[in-house]
């Protein structure tokens, strides 16, 4: 049976590349090959998907379009109520199908209710901004190839859809599971390139109407610039908290080959549709590439090839900036520039509501952009008789992110990763860390960004802007002047952004860290500066997550001589920070404390002494079987952070500083009586096992999880959601989610370690929706399988030969 199937897989990888032919490297290397026939629009598309060991699909296809079909096709059979429901997003549908006040999973925008999102993507939609978008020729615009991927990948998507039964009661025979169009693919690209720009501001945009004729607005409701530049500051920093993200690469000369290496740890929620999914991506002679996709998405975000390896981590430049407008005293949708009125752009969409009439609500829509009402509860931005604000999104004219991908996948060095990086410009969010077989190593903030640069902020901020830029990046320009237009770098692909000339980028360090600081410190003997105010701060506190991962990553570095397996004990290494700095401090307050009784929060005294020793014995990791990482988790995060040390930050030291555990605070032991009586509540012992209450449940077992939280700074990063009564920390909401070790040791094949720590499949009928899980728990990893060799010698190898048939 072995032979027979071996025989037919390699008969199958024979004809795609007979059909395929050998193409040259350069022409393998170009992301929009305009000579190579693809296939017509009109179905007839097929690929070859050879699966492995924990459901991992290696798809093997003929050309892109053929390509994005196997990859349309094995999404939908691992997660097709997922994928399905961000398409209901993107169409906006949502209200039509789950009601309009139901909440989103936040994956695509962070619009709190259905009818908020609904009413921005119609708007979308019923503008043809896509559209437009995929008109556009290259580099502006996608290629043909990144196009042909799209349309691939909607025709196999579909095809799963007509030729299997859905078992995931999640939306097993539910309405809303329908047939996709490239469109749909595109718009969810465009969603994803946006989600740190209007996306962020949906709510504020759907919101936005202008004061009603005749109407007063005092001026006291104006935004105050303290109150508003904190609140950005608070927003745009909880973006690492939320979903954020580590990666380092070693040089050669930190290795024991003198090749390079690649840890990537993202950071992503592990629900709903920002989910990563994995496979590997083969046209012979013209691609192969492993890794890890979004969901609804046809190429590879992070992963590897045969010579070159990257990850991503969410990086700190500010995605948008607001202008604002001086509006005409006879009329609030006129606004003037240069002292010309220019009217708004009224936008009418109507959206379709289960079990009511549709609802219509109007949009306003200017030369910078949208009209917004604010960037969330937190930071308002209310639009008077006199003045409104609109957002600038300069990744709302970018649908280029495919072809980035696509060139990553071909590169061969990080050059050719940095040379795709500042030929597409097609980043919105992230930076880029990688490592070659070479023994090169790339750090670079390469972000579509709006082009704010020091200068033009200081000429042209309001009095809103002159405070929250230097607190957040948040850039507010005086609307009214054209000369305050975000002008055109001469080496940008379009606008309005940074050319690549003005990126933060390190190159050929030993080490490149990032851990969602700014670029500063991606090597703290090598610190990046000159960088506009825009891409993050210089000279200011990291986050211990930050520290700690540098002070790994440089010891491994000096230690030298590294290999795969070291990477893959710094994934599980599990160290806390915050612990190493303060926990022995802790123990001992705790056991000076008089009476061995700290008074909480309600004013009641609290038996404290057995946690003293539960935080002097702890070993100061958050493995499943620690006991003390539970109560000083909840200690840490109840004890404020502005009261936590003597010693400040010191920019001269920025990884020694803070330090020294300020216990005579008076928080120290409020924060210690509280976290004590909190767990005494929930019948929770002081010195259980973080793993008896930090898991997740998958067919109705417990599966204990790994990592710490990014309050204690642990490299593998996990967040949950505290239930006490439920027994602690229940469902990981995010954390570490495609990890990759990746080497080189002078063979034709990469040495790559894997885990999709979620597992492959979000059906639960599915044998592969709790495995990799289980690996994880047990703090172990996946071999990869790149070569063919390696492919075809899996005892689990499974064939599926998929094909549009009608």
């Amino acid at each position: 049976m072995r032979t027979r199937l071996r025989r037919i897989v390699v008969a199958a990888v024979a004809l795609l590349t007979a059909a395929t032919g050998t193409l040259p490297a350069a022409a393998a290397d170009r992301p929009d090959d305009r000579g190579r026939r693809e296939h017509p629009s009109a179905g007839g598309l097929s690929a070859v998907i050879r699966y492995t060991e924990y459901g991992i699909p290696h798809i093997l296809a003929r050309d892109h379009a053929d390509l994005g079909f196997g990859t349309g096709w094995a999404q939908a059979a691992d997660q097709v109520c997922t994928v399905a429901d961000g398409f209901v997003t993107v169409r906006g549908e949502r209200s039509r199908f789950f009601g309009p006040d139901a909440a989103t999973d936040f994956s695509l925008s962070s619009a709190a209710r259905n009818l908020s999102s609904d009413l921005y993507f119609r708007g979308v939609r019923e503008t043809g901004t896509v559209e437009r978008l995929l008109a556009r020729p290259a580099p502006a615009g996608p290629s043909r190839t990144a196009k042909e991927l799209m349309r691939g990948y909607a025709a196999g998507y579909n095809a799963w859809l007509r030729q299997n039964r859905i078992t995931d009661p999640t939306c097993e025979g539910a309405a809303w599971v329908r047939p996709i169009t490239t469109l749909d693919v595109a718009a969810r690209g465009y969603a994803l390139a946006v989600l740190g720009g209007q996306g962020r501001a949906v709510d504020g945009i759907t919101a936005a109407q202008p004061p009603t004729t005749g109407s007063t607005t005092p001026s006291g409701t104006a935004p105050d610039p303290a109150r508003t530049a904190r609140a950005a500051g608070e927003l745009f920093a909880a973006d690492s908290a939320d979903m954020g993200s580590n990666a380092v690469a070693f040089g050669g000369s930190a290795t024991a080959n003198g090749r390079g290496l690649l840890l990537g740890n993202p950071h992503y929620p592990w629900q709903g549709g920002r989910r990563f999914w994995q496979s590997q991506q083969t046209i012979p002679g013209r691609l192969d590439v492993a890794g890890a996709s979004l969901l609804g998405t046809p190429t590879v975000s992070i992963g590897h090839n045969a010579h070159v390896a990257w990850s991503h981590t969410v990086a700190t430049g500010v995605t948008l900036n607001l202008h604002q407008l001086t509006l005409d005293p006879a009329d609030p949708t006129v606004y003037l520039v240069d002292g010309a009125p220019e009217r708004m752009t009224k936008r009418s969409v109507t959206v379709a509501v289960r079990g009511g009439t549709p609802v219509t609500r109007t949009q306003w829509w200017t030369r910078y952009g949208p009209v917004v009402t604010g960037l969330g509860s937190s930071l308002p931005l209310p639009w008077t008789t006199t003045t409104a604000y609109a957002l600038n999104d300069p990744n709302a004219t970018n649908l280029r992110a495919s072809d980035t991908a696509l060139g990553f996948g071909t590169a061969r060095s990080t050059a050719d990763v940095l040379g795709t990086l500042r030929r597409t410009q097609g980043l919105p969010w992230v930076n880029t860390i990688a490592a070659d077989s070479g023994g090169h190593t790339l750090f670079t903030q390469s972000q579509v960004l709006p082009r704010i640069t020091d200068e033009l902020a200081q000429r042209c901020s309001t009095p809103l802007g002159r405070a929250t830029y230097p607190a957040s990046g948040v850039a507010v320009l005086d609307g009214s002047r054209g000369d305050c237009a975000l002008g055109r770098d001469r080496d940008a692909v379009e606008p309005g952004i940074f050319g690549p000339a003005a990126l933060p980028t390190l190159r050929d360090a030993p080490y490149a860290e990032n851990s969602n600081d700014s670029a500063w410190l991606a090597n703290a003997d090598r610190p990046l500066t000159g960088y506009q105010r825009v891409f993050g701060t210089i000279g200011t506190a990291r986050s211990l997550r930050t520290r700690g991962a540098l002070e790994d990553v440089a010891a491994l570095a000096d230690r030298g001589g590294l290999t795969v397996r070291d990477l893959q004990r710094q994934q599980y290494t599990n160290r806390v920070p915050a612990a190493d700095l303060a926990a022995a401090d802790a123990a001992k307050a705790c056991a000076a404390l008089p009476g061995g009784t700290a008074t909480g929060s309600v004013g009641r005294a609290v038996d404290v002494s057995e946690a003293c020793g539960v935080l002097a014995a702890w070993d100061r990791t958050t493995d499943t079987g620690s006991r003390g990482a539970l109560l000083f988790d909840r200690f840490w995060r109840k004890f404020p952070a502005a009261q936590q040390w003597k010693v400040p930050f010191s920019a001269a030291d920025p990884l020694g500083t803070p330090h020294t555990l300020n216990t005579d605070a008076p928080a120290f032991a409020t924060a210690l009586a509280d976290a004590v009586a909190e767990l005494r509540a929930a019948n929770i012992p002081l010195d259980s096992p973080l793993g008896e209450h930090q898991f997740v449940v998958r067919g109705g077992k417990r599966i204990p999880v790994p990592g710490g939280t990014e309050s204690l700074g642990v490299w593998n990063k996990v967040e949950s959601v505290w239930n006490p009564a439920g027994g602690g920390y229940t469902e990981v909401s995010t954390g570490s989610s495609y990890l990759l070790a990746v080497g080189w040791d002078g063979g034709r094949c990469p040495v790559a370690r894997t885990l999709l720590t979620y597992s492959q499949s979000s059906n639960p009928a599915s044998r592969h929706h709790d495995d990799q899980t289980r690996l994880f728990s047990g703090e172990r990893w996946v071999t990869s399988r790149f070569c063919e060799k390696d492919i075809l010698s899996s005892p689990a190898l499974r064939v599926v030969r998929v094909g549009d048939h009608r």
